[in-house]
């Protein structure tokens, strides 16, 4: 695999850019805004989402959804709303066999599927994979240590793309798990604005270490109850990727909850966002999921209680702190 297509120029996708590179290997960076490519093409930085980095000449910004599917695989990297239609766009030119390596993390709202499902219904002849795990994008571009899960069904397509990606700093580590490494991925998005709202009022880290302990659980529950395995959201594209979001003000989502909780609401802090926020989305969709199911995810059910039905912070925590004591692990 010497040359790369990557879907999606936002801050991700242009930091995955820059990894490729490091990884020796050429790129066509898709957007669908023009204005994108022409800051990347004229000044070598993509300024609207990824400013101070530069992007050299072996990174090919276009507009044309073929460039992009003339490659060796296809990085995914929109939003997870926008990844059925951006898939349309790709299929007149999609070839049998092109991988498709999914790195959006979402829950499609319409339909409550996972990426890999939507991707397979529109790019049928794709050879799917999913890249996930603790990353935040600016850390990745300056080239800090980074190491993420690369799952694929097939053991041959999985090594070929960890040997294309990886680097010394930007480190694949192989899974067969791709049901798992998507719900850790999407939830835990969910439970970083838990435990945003939980620093914004104060409540301490004691409060915070239990809910990313409790949110584990019910990551872990849901990630079964989809056709994962219980030790896949033990690595980096659960736990791992869990302990980030849920802990720095850099994450979108936790820096949401972190707003909530001091007050703000919640239409005042997305207008002002250029990004998105995945977890405004997935707190509805996992909330009935797990109604569906049968799974017991009251960390979730708050946050949607906030976000999407108009309960108040404090009434949303006293639901939580009134439940009953239980097993632990259960």
């Amino acid at each position: 695999m010497n040359t790369i297509g990557i879907v999606g120029a936002g801050a991700w996708g242009t930091a995955l850019a820059v990894a490729l590179r490091r990884a020796g290997r050429n790129v066509a960076l898709w957007s669908h805004e023009p204005e994108v490519v022409a800051s990347i093409t004229v000044s070598r930085e993509n300024a609207q989402f990824l400013p101070g980095i530069r992007l050299d000449c072996c990174v090919r910004p276009t507009t044309d959804p073929a460039t992009v599917t003339a490659t060796d695989a296809v990085l995914l990297v929109t939003p997870a709303q926008h990844l059925r239609s951006v898939c349309r766009t790709l299929a007149p030119s999609w070839r049998p066999g092109l991988a498709a390596v999914i790195c959006a993390k979402g829950i499609e709202a319409e339909t409550g599927k996972l990426m890999a499902e939507v991707v397979a219904e529109e790019l049928p002849e794709a050879a799917i994979a999913v890249l996930s795990g603790p990353t935040f994008a600016i850390e990745v571009a300056r080239g800090l240590p980074t190491a993420v899960t690369l799952a694929a069904s097939d053991p041959a397509l999985g090594q070929t793309l960890v040997e294309a990606i990886g680097s010394a700093t930007f480190r694949p580590y192989l899974s067969d798990d791709i049901v798992g490494t998507q719900v850790g991925g999407a939830v835990k998005n969910v439970l970083a604005i838990a435990c945003g709202i939980v620093e914004g009022r104060g409540l301490g880290d004691n409060a915070r270490a239990a809910l990313i302990t409790r949110g584990l659980t019910e990551l872990t529950r849901f990630a079964v109850a989809r056709g994962g395995k219980a030790e896949t959201l033990m690595g980096l594209s659960g736990l791992g990727d869990l302990i980030l979001t849920a802990s720095s003000a850099q994450s979108r989502n936790y820096s949401l909850g972190l707003a909530l909780g001091e007050g703000r609401a919640l239409a005042e802090v997305m207008g002002a966002r250029v990004s998105v926020t995945e977890g405004v989305w997935t707190a509805g969709i996992v909330v009935r999921a797990a109604a569906q199911y049968g799974i017991d995810m009251p960390i979730a059910a708050a946050v949607d209680s906030v976000i999407n039905h108009g309960a108040g912070v404090d009434e949303a925590i006293d639901a939580l702190l009134s439940r009953p004591f239980r097993t632990e692990g259960l």
